[in-house]
């Protein structure tokens, strides 16, 4: 049976069957089991082995079970699971309030750390994955050493950013946050290169100029993407800085900052290369510019706006999952039973648990080799959250193990429709049972580290902060300045010099803090 109707969106797929009526029908369906979420996870909130996402997607488990009951066992297809709503419409403004609201200090100062495991860790554990499942008999006969052996390996390196937010808090575990947090974004974003470089090559004859191949159209994806969205946040500092929306206005000052977020995504979309790491970029510039260059009303409005739009794009994700988890017509398209189904589930959860442990052990050691302070590295319960905390895999495993067991020619449609719910299966397990043990694993191994900041983990206020925060509250920070707080400021060689280039060069032409709007003159 075919499969090609995953690519349809959330409204009703066949043509007969999309009046209105059956619009309003599913939007209402949806929209009620969204309240219901976020009832649900008020309720819960201050529950240790429950989060969102584990709610939203039994929630939709629930729905889908109802659904099958009334429909006596037919997919109705209220909810398809469909990649491209998906990538376009969900995960951007999931990303993009990500780098908004990120702290830069603790991600810039863990950067090449965040580096070494989003994009080597990633490579690691697809390279193990890769080749791990060409050598097992039940993946081996079915894909063969080809293209989809290579490309399961992208699909199941990439980690849940999303989820990572829910399970790990940054004002406790800051470090770990911000470590396990931005590898995870990177990691998408590595996932998702490699993937569409996959599909670029061809594997029939695998030889060192196609792995060179692999590694240059990596590289040029991954720093273009990057240069877009740098490109993007400082062209949309510019543009409100220098026109100044806010004198008429502060509501086109907060829809030229969301339009130009979302084109940032789109323009790398468009150039086929990682929109991710793209729009990731653009918020964190937007957040150190752009926003300082915008009303008070603005800078509240915005917060809390991408805040509340990523808070829902969450919800609607893994309600998403969990319904299209019972869609019947493609359990029904599998030719293998229920047991080869859970073997097969389960060594790719094997693989993914050897994969991350390979890298995250390793790497750390290194990361601790080069720290000559003994409280700056990286502790063995560290490293266990951190290999943990990155187990769960989402929606971008799904969206992706769709597009490619969908679309793909080289895998037949019984083929396609096993590798699918084996994503489904390993999605579920990961979210529901890692996701929810996280929690009580970061008390019972860190208990003695919560709410506890070594003096890496957190610097005192910079002179921009406190400049900031005195112009908000109207102090004066004369005694302050006095009292010696700001001589223990980082002395940092590569912060210092950033510092003096962003106050000489940059702020001057794109704003940021220290920019005061002409509405103060």
């Amino acid at each position: 049976m075919d499969v090609s109707h995953h690519l349809t969106t959330l409204l009703p797929h066949d043509p007969t069957a999309s009046s209105v009526g059956s619009t309003v029908i599913s939007l209402t369906v949806f929209f009620t089991l969204l309240c219901a979420c976020i009832v649900i996870g008020h309720l819960f909130v201050e529950n240790r082995w429950v989060n969102d996402s584990t709610i939203a997607i039994l929630l939709g488990l629930c729905a889908g079970f109802v659904t099958l009951l009334i429909s006596k066992w037919k997919s109705s297809r209220i909810l398809v699971f469909s990649d491209q709503l998906f990538f376009i419409f969900l995960l951007p403004p999931i990303i993009f309030n990500a780098g908004f609201q990120v702290k830069k200090k603790q991600f810039f100062r863990n950067f090449l750390t965040i580096m070494l495991f989003g994009v080597f860790g990633t490579l690691v554990s697809f390279c193990i994955i890769s080749i791990e499942m060409s050598s097992s008999l039940l993946f081996g006969t079915l894909l063969l050493i080809s293209k989809p052996v290579v490309a399961v390996g992208a699909i199941f390196s990439a980690t849940d950013s999303v989820c990572t937010l829910q399970v790990l808090s940054q004002e406790e575990t800051p470090l770990l946050y911000s470590l396990v947090f931005g590898e995870g974004v990177v990691n998408d974003a590595t996932s998702i290169v490699l993937f569409n470089a996959v599909r670029k090559l061809d594997f029939s004859d695998i030889d060192t100029l196609v792995v060179l191949k692999l590694l240059g159209t990596f590289v040029y994806l991954f720093f273009t993407s990057t240069a877009i969205g740098i490109g993007v946040g400082l062209l949309s500092a510019y543009v409100i800085k220098t026109l100044y929306f806010g004198r008429h206005s502060t509501d086109r000052e907060v829809a030229i900052m969301m339009l130009m977020a979302y084109l940032s995504y789109m323009l790398a979309e468009l150039f086929s290369l990682s929109g991710i790491l793209t729009v990731f970029f653009c918020g964190i510039l937007m957040s150190h510019y752009t926003w300082h260059n915008v009303t008070e009303n603005s800078r509240l409005t915005t917060r809390h706006s991408f805040a509340m739009i990523s808070f829902i794009a969450e919800t609607f994700i893994f309600l998403y999952v969990g319904m299209d988890a019972l869609d019947i017509d493609t359990w029904k398209a599998s030719d293998k039973s229920v047991g080869e189904m859970i073997v097969a589930s389960g060594i790719l959860l094997i693989l993914v648990l050897v994969g991350r442990a390979a890298f995250v052990f390793s790497l750390t050691n290194i990361v601790n080799f080069f720290k000559n302070r003994i409280a700056t590295r990286i502790s063995l319960r560290q490293q266990v959250v951190i290999w943990w905390a990155g187990l769960i895999r989402g929606a971008v495993t799904i969206a992706l193990s769709y597009e490619k067991f969908t679309r793909s020619d080289s895998t037949s449609s019984k083929n396609g429709s096993f590798m699918i719910t084996n994503t489904i299966i390993v999605v579920l397990f990961s979210t529901v049972v890692f996701g929810s043990v996280t929690k009580s694993l970061i008390r019972a191994i860190l208990k003695q580290q919560m709410n506890i900041r070594c003096s890496e983990d957190t610097d005192p206020a910079g002179l921009e902060d406190l400049h900031l925060l005195f112009e908000e509250h109207g102090e004066d920070d004369g005694h302050l300045v006095n009292s010696g707080l700001l001589t223990r400021h980082s002395s940092s060689t590569i912060h210092n010099l950033w510092r003096k280039f962003d106050d000489r060069y940059m702020r001057p032409v794109f704003g940021g803090r220290g920019y005061v709007p002409r509405s103060r003159f």
